[in-house]
């Protein structure tokens, strides 16, 4: 575990001399929702492939790049694409980019992602703030020896989804007139789509939505202290019985549609967050 830490440092140790601030807010763009960081200024941009020991994007639709700016006076860092367990990353690899952005200085993680609707009031293109999850991927990034550095062995998952952001989300969306639905996110392993009857099952154990991400990163950030906003972009609404194709290319049309909508919450949310004291660093010459 020690060269696990030691491989996260080392890419902490690349990016930061990048940097003009101490990142406040973290970032990750989900499937068709990468022009979200279009709003972010004073950008730059650094490939997955040039950071030390960090997993590639191989997912259609994900850039593979962190995003680094501010959006207003907050520094943000954003990822423009993540890994799945689907690819064959395991679960340390997934958390590998969370364990960096902390060691950079986030404490605020902001996710975004697509997934299918459940809950029957939803609709194509809604957004859904994230209240809690349901892991049903079989797997969890703290399954090893544990860092105590990084957090406690046993992490407590009462609140994995802070309720104070939650409610500035809710907030902020009615401010903005935008449709925010909440509701409970249930995360598998994929990459095959759910059956009529396992859509009927994730339905009666509480799930309003499902989903292929997030599960692992939220985890992660838990462990380390990290307060995490999730908003699901609902692409497609799953009724069991009257069961229809989901086609990838709907699903990231609408969630590129759905985008701009949720980048102008992502902006009011951050902007609306209390902006404590930033520790300053200096962009080497």
């Amino acid at each position: 575990m020690s060269s696990y830490s030691g491989k996260v440092e080392e890419a902490a140790a690349y990016i930061r001399p990048q940097l003009d601030c101490v990142p406040e807010i973290g970032m990750i763009c989900g499937t068709g929702l990468g022009d979200i960081v279009e709003t972010i200024g004073q950008a730059i941009e650094i490939p997955y492939a040039a950071i030390p020991h960090c997993p590639v994007s191989t997912v259609q639709s994900h850039r593979g790049q962190l995003v680094c700016g501010r959006l207003g006076e907050t520094g943000v860092v954003a990822m423009q694409g993540r890994f799945h367990l689907y690819e064959g990353w395991s679960p340390a690899q997934i958390a590998f980019p969370i364990r960096v952005l902390r060691s950079l200085g986030v404490k605020t993680l902001i996710l975004s992602n697509a997934a299918g609707g459940l809950n029957p009031n939803f609709h194509a293109g809604e957004l859904m703030v994230v209240t809690d999850h349901i892991n049903l991927t079989g797997h969890n990034p703290l399954v090893g020896p544990n860092v105590d550095d990084w957090g406690p062995r046993f992490p407590d998952m009462t609140e994995p989804y802070s309720r104070d952001l939650v409610q500035t989300a809710l907030q902020t969306a009615m401010d903005e007139r935008i449709r925010l639905h909440r509701g409970v996110y249930a995360g598998v392993l994929g990459p095959s789509l759910e059956t009529a009857a396992e859509t009927r099952f994730l339905k009666m154990i509480g799930a309003d939505a499902v989903g292929m991400s997030m599960v692992m990163e939220v985890i992660t950030a838990v462990h380390t202290g990290m307060k995490v906003l999730g908003v699901s972009v609902i692409t497609n609404v799953n009724l069991p019985d009257c069961y229809q194709p989901a086609l990838l290319e709907d699903i990231i049309a609408t969630a590129t549609a759905a985008g701009k909508e949720l980048g102008v919450l992502f902006a009011k949310i951050i902007g609306r967050l209390e902006k404590p004291g930033r520790d300053r660093i200096v962009r080497p010459e």
